[in-house]
């Protein structure tokens, strides 16, 4: 079949403009780019404002899908997902959590391996890539998990649909913390694939905790104390060490999370992309929220690593604007509301974000903090070129139709009953959006429009990596 998305505002490649795109299939066949039509009067060229596109183009298509006044972006690409399954299935599922990633416009995924069993063989590897095949609403994959006794099976990964390995230098949501020297030194010299890292110093974390035990009862070390136990220099003093180690052994580093003004010092902004060797990504919930939050939303903005101050926030809007920060990611991580509760230290750490990602970073843009083309190359582009993705992550001739329309002038408040994740909550319950996601497009497929998915699942694939 052949669809005509018609007359859009395309954000792509960092330009916009105004354009349609014929899908036939799963793929994107052609490119109508709008040109201005001008007009001479008294030897003055006007800009009328209207748009030309080739006579008929609505006649290539099955269906045509008027789309004026409303955004066109590649699919989102979130590098960093806790979709809870197997074994922590009460929280969320790969079907699920893939619902809400493409209500929220993200069309292709990449897991963490801190489920139940861990993946950290090639049977739970698999495990999970056989059951994305048979439930997952957008494009997946999945990182292969370190751990202090698996060096020996990180040879046996299938590169082509790996991410990369995923080394827990903090010990956070599934324990699977790596702190045997050893190990780290052969995992950081004996791959060329990527390593993503979660970086707290578990040392100082643990110091911090017995010192604030020593002074306060355990049972009011609320949400505040959170990022100072997980404070600034746990997070520095791990992310300096990895950078150290991949310098040293020239490893392919990509550290999540980053949630401080501090380790900004240890990535550059002068390389392009393509020769960086070290990488970072920053969060949704880090760009969005500082401490002076927490009396507000308490536990609900608990993170590892955790929200910090006004100026960490400012710093990395800062470090995305100028691709220090290489992506924007969620670190979707939902949990239970009851699981939510009590003290900094027994409360769950994580939230669900997948489906308000997207349209949060519009928001900002909208407030000047960045523009629609950065949001676009930090979430769609960047990606996809950080892990070598094949096909995906631009609106270009042959890609998959991997597409979001977003209506950028439709407010609308968030409430519980309009989450779509399992856990049934959000951070920003009570918070009106501007921007809204109209219609997904997962290969050429419509599975999300206007509120309400597609009667059956249309295929997703394993994302391809190129090395």
């Amino acid at each position: 079949m052949k669809q005509l998305i018609h007359r859009a505002t395309i954000i792509n490649d960092g330009e916009s403009y105004v354009g349609s795109i014929l899908i036939d299939g799963e793929r994107i066949a052609k490119i109508y780019r709008g040109e201005k039509i001008y007009k001479h009067e008294a030897g003055t060229r006007i800009d009328t404002g209207e748009y030309w596109f080739p006579k008929g183009i609505e006649r290539e298509a099955d269906v045509v899908i008027p789309a004026e006044g409303l955004l066109l972006l590649p699919g989102c690409i979130d590098d960093q997902v806790h979709f809870r399954e197997p074994g922590l299935t009460h929280k969320a599922t790969i079907e699920t959590e893939s619902r809400a990633a493409v209500a929220g416009g993200i069309t292709s995924f990449m897991e963490m391996p801190n489920t139940k069993p861990p993946t950290t063989s090639l049977e739970a590897w698999q495990w999970k890539m056989d059951r994305a095949q048979e439930t997952s609403w957008a494009n997946y994959s999945f990182f292969f998990g370190g751990s202090n006794d698996n060096a020996d099976e990180l040879r046996r990964i299938d590169r082509l649909h790996t991410p990369g390995i995923k080394l827990f230098l903090g010990s956070s949501t599934g324990n699977m913390l790596v702190d045997d020297r050893h190990t780290l030194e052969r995992i950081f010299s004996e791959t060329d694939l990527i390593i993503a890292t979660h970086c707290e110093k578990e040392e100082i974390i643990r110091a911090n905790r017995e010192h604030f035990l020593a002074q306060i009862p355990e049972d009011e070390l609320d949400v505040r104390y959170h990022p100072l136990i997980r404070s600034e220099e746990a997070c520095y003093r791990s992310s300096s060490e990895a950078v150290e180690l991949a310098t040293r052994l020239g490893s392919r580093l990509h550290i999540l999370h980053v949630s401080t003004a501090r380790e900004l010092s240890l990535f550059s902004d002068q390389l392009p992309l393509a020769e960086k060797r070290i990488t970072a990504e920053a969060c949704v919930h880090h760009l969005l929220f500082t401490d002076q939050d927490y009396p507000r939303l308490g536990n609900r903005i608990k993170w590892n690593p955790a929200v910090k101050t006004m100026r960490d926030r400012e710093a990395l809007r800062e470090a995305v604007r100028h691709q220090r920060i290489d992506i924007i990611a969620t670190d979707h991580a939902p949990h239970l509301l009851e699981e939510k509760k009590g003290n900094c230290l027994t409360a769950a750490s994580g939230g669900p974000l997948c489906e308000w990602a997207l349209i949060s970073m519009l928001d900002l843009a909208l407030e000047g903090v960045l523009t629609r083309e950065q949001v676009v190359e930090m979430m769609a582009h960047r990606p996809a070129q950080l892990f070598g993705i094949q096909d995906r992550g631009f609106i270009r001739h042959n890609y998959y139709a991997d597409l979001v329309l977003i209506n950028p002038n439709a407010p609308h408040l968030v409430t519980a009953d309009s989450v779509v994740s399992k856990c049934g909550w959000s951070p920003f319950e009570g918070h009106t959006f501007t921007h809204r996601v109209v219609q997904t497009f997962v290969n050429g497929h419509s599975v999300y429009h206007n509120g309400a998915f597609c009667p059956e699942r249309p295929a997703s694939y394993p994302l391809t990596f190129g090395r």
